[in-house]
């Protein structure tokens, strides 16, 4: 497949027929889309549904797919990177070694073969990477080392959704660095953030670069690159000051330690149904008012109940204490115990543990405070562990449940009354809350995550011993790097950006073909002129899709080529009599070319829209 040459080159451009290719249009929206790429790219004939969260790839979704492959090859080869290949299908043991097999839960696929041994589809290929690595290279003078790939990858997704943007099986490019000093591995993961940079600028992605959490793969540093757009699955925020993160990766500001010498005691009181923060507020300023302001929910302490569920199936009960005017966002809350998943507590688990007393909940009941359980060498660990939003800091007062029904304890005073087993980032993130860098107040918005980059360390190498002799001759853990950039994810992002209410608009660098040749009349001069046009374009190295369909109507074959999102539209037909042709961007005004200078027209145009 090439590219279209400057005005005069010679590179022979591909020439694709409507009357043979293989696609059909829909005129209606596939029932189970919900987004628009998902949507336009089933009905402009790019892809089809074989499963759910798993497609078929037609010819045009192809082109497209393998011109985003090509300029991720050219960058990652620009930076060093060497391609391989791994194989989809992999042995437990290696994913076993790293803890993997078990972490990543129910979202492997694992099968086993005639011989009873187990195997999984492999979502990623950290553990095999690093072994070949290990096989190959055995002194620092190797080093450093960036390998790639680009393969598909498989997640047993437990809700595919909006097509390729979250599906079973999907294409990524995954690179890994290697190197045996810690600079090197910063000097590794700046190529590649680089790197990322160029492949979204040329792709035509708008993109932002938060911080984020490293989840399963584990590792210290982490960026994802997001393409802002309002069906992205990812929260992240940003301030005006610059900072940026995704929503899970934000680090409560911790206010200061609040003096609680002159605080009264705690004293309970009965306030009887108020199950809910809203009703407790009610009551609260009705019978115990305060003498400087109203009570509000923020100065009510919320313990919310949540059941986690380990690697290998372990279910633990923790409670999560936050001010009364936030909520638990969960996606937060399993950043932060991964590779644990959450969920709030059944009717079960508050069965199994009566002394937790449904809307009255408080920190007697819990963690430090509540019941222990003693371990075989005497040690006493909380039967429900006790976790606080970072806010929650020695001193500050707080209205929470008394653990009896219908009664609350005031001044709760944390550090004097109660401690806990620790804190965790899992309260919502607000517009307006301040940023953790003090760059000022922060606003939220949603994007797709194209592409994520870890500094992995050395938590694979370590377990896979993967190791070399420095420059002293002794033995060191290997540091890696994990790039990945989602290619099929790319192509949705690339077509939920570009689009309109007829159809898709590929940029030119993406586009499957530049120009869009649309012969419309029954005359055969109208075909011999636009085939005339279509090979000249083709001898200049422009890549054309040609509607030389001589039954269909003219406004069947204009809302095709609305709907394929060709660049470039030219349209020979009734103005042929008078001796031009019709050249018109997919979303522009049209212009009246001569028809013997429309291959030149047409040529110089493409090339100005691949820059």
């Amino acid at each position: 497949m090439s590219s279209a040459s400057v005005p005069g080159g010679t590179t022979k451009g591909d020439l694709l027929r409507l009357s043979s290719l293989f696609v059909r249009t829909l005129r209606e929206d596939p029932a189970d889309a919900e987004v628009a790429s998902h949507k336009l790219l089933v009905r402009a004939g790019y892809i089809r549904r074989a499963a759910p969260g798993i497609y078929t790839w037609l010819p045009l979704g192809l082109r497209v797919l393998r011109k985003i492959e090509a300029i991720v090859r050219e960058e990652m080869d620009a930076i060093g990177g060497q391609e391989v290949h791994f194989p989809a299908l992999l042995p437990r043991e290696p994913y076993e070694a790293t803890g993997r097999w078990e972490e990543y839960g129910p979202n492997l696929f694992r099968l086993k073969d005639r011989k009873e041994a187990d195997y999984l589809l492999a979502p990623t290929h950290e553990e095999m990477f690093t072994l070949l690595v290990k096989d190959l290279y055995s002194s620092y003078k190797d080093l450093p080392a960036i390998i790639y790939q680009i393969q598909t990858k498989y997640r047993d997704e437990a809700r595919p959704r909006a097509g390729l943007i979250r599906g079973r099986e999907f294409v990524m490019k995954d690179s890994y660095s290697f190197d045996h000093t810690d600079a090197g591995l910063d000097d590794s993961y700046a190529k590649h953030r680089d790197a990322y940079e160029r492949i979204f600028q040329r792709l035509g992605l708008d993109y932002v670069i938060v911080s984020a959490m490293s989840g399963a793969m584990g590792g210290s540093r982490s960026e994802e690159f997001l393409s802002p757009s309002p069906i992205g699955e990812d929260t992240f925020v940003r301030s005006a000051g610059g900072y940026a993160a995704n929503v899970e990766a934000v680090a409560t500001p911790v206010p200061e330690p609040v003096p609680y010498d002159d605080a009264p005691a705690a004293h309970v009181e009965d306030t009887p149904d108020t199950p809910t923060i809203d009703t407790l507020v009610e009551v609260a300023n009705a019978k115990f008012p305060r003498p400087d302001r109203a009570w509000t929910a923020a100065d009510t302490l919320k313990n919310v109940v949540l059941a986690l569920t380990h690697p290998g199936g372990r279910r633990e009960l923790v409670v999560v204490g936050l001010p009364g005017d936030r909520e638990v966002d969960l996606k937060r809350l399993e950043a932060a115990v991964a590779p644990a998943e959450a969920e709030a507590a059944t009717e079960a688990d508050f069965a199994a543990h009566p002394h937790l007393v449904k809307g009255y909940i408080g920190p007697g009941a819990l963690g430090p405070q509540g019941p222990q359980r003693t371990d075989e060498d005497g040690t006493a660990y909380p039967v429900i562990r006790y976790l606080l939003d970072p806010r929650v800091v020695p001193g500050t007062r707080w209205i929470t449940g008394a653990n009896e029904p219908g009664r609350h304890v005031f001044d709760l005073v944390a550090g004097r009354d109660f401690t806990a087993d620790g804190t965790i980032e899992a309260a919502e993130v607000r517009a307006g809350d301040q940023a953790p860098d003090g760059s000022g107040p922060l606003e939220l918005a949603r994007g797709i995550e194209m592409g994520h980059i870890f500094q992995l360390g050395r938590k694979y190498a370590q377990a896979l011993g993967l190791s070399v002799l420095d420059e002293n001759g002794k033995q060191v853990v290997v540091t890696m790097g994990s790039y990945g950039i989602g290619v099929t994810r790319a192509l949705a992002a690339l077509a939920e950006a570009n689009h309109d209410e007829r159809g898709l608009a590929w940029p030119a660098q993406v586009a499957p073909a530049h120009v869009h040749v649309v012969a419309t009349g029954k005359g055969t001069e109208v075909f011999e002129a636009a085939e005339r046009i279509a090979q000249g374009l083709a001898e200049r190295g422009v890549e054309v899709v040609y509607d030389d369909r001589p039954k269909v109507s003219p406004g069947v074959k204009f809302a095709d080529a609305e709907l394929l999102g060709v660049p470039l539209l030219l349209v020979v037909g009734r103005g042929l009599a008078d001796g031009v042709v019709e050249v018109r961007p997919r979303a522009g005004e049209a212009e009246q070319v001569a028809v013997d200078d429309a291959v030149e027209v047409a040529a110089r145009r493409v090339a100005e829209l691949l820059g």
